[in-house]
């Protein structure tokens, strides 16, 4: 199943086993098999991986952060050099946030109307706007493949506000999508609601009745419960277009990929590998260790035992607690090429058992082998 959208992206459905799904998505800079995950470069850079780090992990896409690069070094300058795929040397797909999370997380610092949102900037207090038009306006100038929507990631306690949030995130959506002038990037709309089976559903057929060239779900994972967060993939899953990519903001733990995928998403996001990383923490298929931790001292294994990457397969942990403990940037370089190679790869297994038709096993053996670890 395939369709093609007048930007010339194309997804591409190859296999489903049951509600997880295997596909393709060609962008101007390459296919992106799905499922997948993008590791994160807030600052245009993944934080502690080189590009050909990245590229040697297996990743195929990754994420900027448009609110960050606004600030500092701004949208105008990167255009002007070149656009963000050769400021950052990445030649793969590069898919932008349109900022609105970042800037709805400084609860003090901005002010929300019916127009759009202003804020103060974390860096120096200086006081900027965000619209609909001008968050398209900057992702075209930083020239990711793709772009979203600006839209209103609410307080989940708040039923009425989340009312009142969901119809200005949906005419921002209407406006983002008159504002898109580059003909070269995906927009894709984003599914808010917070933990509201109606407010989801209404979001998703609002959104798939105005056509986007794919689909993001948001306001999750930011304090409701994992049974919550997974309900509410469930009202979506069957509302969305089959022959368009999902992506889950956001989220990126192991469990979080696995039941993800089962529930129909086929991209995720998240600054958790690299953070957990930055902390001393190894993320495994059985939990984290925590290794700069005194247990770990004298500990000769891997990070996680059978684990193919660079960190695994040249050091052990007494060695990298000792880089943590030392301040040696190294630790935090390995830490993150662990973590993301987890991810990577864990994707990359969803992928295959999909195709092969035995992703509920695959799922089954996940949650075995977590079980026995914890």
């Amino acid at each position: 199943m395939a369709k093609a959208s007048a930007r010339g992206f194309r997804f591409v459905l190859e296999a489903a086993d049951g509600r997880a799904r295997a596909g393709t998505y060609h962008t101007p800079h390459g296919p992106v098999e799905t499922p997948v995950f993008m590791p994160v470069g807030t600052q245009a850079s993944v934080k502690a991986v080189s590009p050909r780090a990245l590229h040697d992990l297996g990743a195929t896409v990754v994420l900027a952060n448009t609110y960050h690069l606004y600030l500092r070094p701004g949208d105008e300058l990167i255009a002007r050099l070149g656009g963000l795929h050769h400021f950052m040397a990445w030649d793969g797909p590069i898919l932008t946030d349109s900022g609105g999370f970042q800037v709805f997380s400084l609860a003090d610092q901005r002010r929300i109307d019916e127009d759009g949102v202003t804020f103060r900037s974390h860096l120096d207090g200086s006081e900027h706007r965000f619209t609909p038009e001008r968050a398209i306006a900057i992702q075209e100038n930083l020239g990711a493949d793709i772009i979203v929507c600006l839209d209103e990631c609410a307080d989940p306690s708040d039923y009425p506000y989340n009312v009142r949030a969901l119809a200005r995130t949906h005419a921002w959506a209407e406006r983002c999508r008159a504002a898109q002038s580059r003909s070269d990037q995906a927009l894709f709309g984003i599914l808010q609601g917070a933990v509201y089976p109606d407010l989801r559903e209404q979001s998703a057929r609002f959104l798939t009745d105005l056509g986007f060239d794919g689909y993001a779900i948001g306001g999750l994972s930011v304090g409701e419960s994992k049974a919550e967060t997974y309900g509410m993939l469930e009202v979506v899953d069957p509302l969305l277009p089959p022959d368009q990519p999902r992506y889950l903001m956001g989220v990126g733990t192991p469990e979080d990929l696995v039941e993800g995928v089962a529930r129909g998403v086929d991209m995720f996001d998240c600054v958790l590998p690299t953070r957990m990383a930055r902390t001393g923490t190894a993320l495994t298929r059985v939990g984290r260790l925590v290794l700069r931790n005194a247990p770990f001292a004298e500990d000769p294994a891997p990070i996680e035992p059978g684990c193919t990457c660079y960190a695994c397969t040249h050091f052990s942990r007494a060695y990298i607690r000792h880089l943590i403990k030392a301040k040696e940037i190294l630790a935090y370089q390995l830490l993150s090429i662990h973590n993301l190679h987890l991810l990577l790869t864990m994707a990359r297994e969803m992928r295959a058992a999909i195709l092969a038709g035995r992703f509920q096993a695959y799922r089954e053996a996940f949650w075995r082998a977590a079980n026995d670890g914890l």
